[in-house]
């Protein structure tokens, strides 16, 4: 019976004498000029999966940005499911190989034209549709903490469960698939041990944000989103941890006060990210990321 096989791809751009480039790959075994992509890997989330083809087809290293589209085809007797993000070209080199015989960076209207197949061509165009250099801002609700009931210290204090503790890992590597910058966190326990890891492999401190606490935030929030703002008008990649008090408000006010439409009811899962993406204090787009 058909299936589904998942994969996941990037459309990777550079800035280039005031424009914009994006990489194709030519496929020697398909003889075709396509976005850089690839099937997943067992357990592999679809962003992982699209920084890692990213780097092993092309040779850059990129932070990765927002999620641009879905494309489905048929492939013999099965679909293929490709998830596309944005991916900023960072550094490294391209090495032909025995599946990538050839890259080439091209202004964007040019690689249209030099694609191969039709389906490429919306991703392309939603690339195209905002600003290549976004602000990233990746909102954390803070991963599982013990239990509230149990805890006889004061709640600020209350650390990571163990289960909490094994969510770390996952949101790590997310963060430094963006290419996180900066870290801030509410004032917990639980919100810090979040994001400590973040901070060490960016080589930051982690900046307390006491208006993300649930506690100073009920009747204080519009002054919470001007701080998110002032945050993201900072410019490059940063995350900010909070809590289930706090997070889903948040994104709705700031998504309200630019126009831009989000679920009614927004989910902040335990250990959940919301990526949200900025020009100067706008939020143009918005993905929530479910993390293991």
């Amino acid at each position: 019976m058909p299936g589904n096989v998942a994969a996941a791809g990037a459309v990777v751009w550079r800035p280039r004498d005031g424009a914009v480039e994006v990489a194709l790959v030519h496929r020697l075994r398909y003889d075709d000029w396509t976005l850089p992509k690839g099937k997943l890997e067992a357990g592999e989330s679809v962003r992982a999966a699209a920084y890692r083809e990213v780097r092993e087809e092309t040779g850059a290293r990129v932070s990765l940005g927002r999620f641009l589209g879905r494309t489905r085809y048929r492939v013999g007797t099965d679909h293929k499911v490709v998830d596309y993000f944005a991916a900023r070209y960072l550094d490294g080199a391209f090495v032909p190989s025995e599946e990538v015989a050839e890259l080439r960076w091209m202004p964007v209207a040019d690689a249209a034209g030099q694609l191969s197949h039709d389906r490429d061509r919306p991703v392309l165009a939603a690339f195209s549709a905002l600003p290549a250099d976004l602000t990233t801002l990746l909102l954390v609700r803070h991963a599982k903490a013990g239990s509230r009931a149990q805890w006889e210290d004061a709640d600020e204090l209350r650390p990571l469960s163990r289960n909490g503790e094994k969510q770390l890992p996952p949101l790590r590597a997310l963060a430094a698939m963006y290419g996180a910058e900066r870290v801030h966190s509410a004032p917990l326990v639980r919100c810090v041990e979040t994001v400590r890891p973040m901070a060490v492999d960016a080589g930051v401190p982690v900046v307390e944000e006491e208006l993300l606490t649930e506690r100073k935030y009920e009747g204080m929030a519009e002054a919470a989103r001007d701080r998110l703002a002032e945050i993201a008008a900072a410019g490059g990649v940063s995350v900010l941890c909070s809590q289930g008090g706090v997070i889903p408000d948040l994104v709705s006010r700031v998504a309200a006060g630019s126009g831009l439409a989000v679920p009614r009811r927004v989910e902040s899962k335990k250990g959940s990210v919301w990526a949200l993406f900025f020009t100067g204090t706008r939020l143009v787009a918005a993905d929530y990321i479910r993390v293991p």
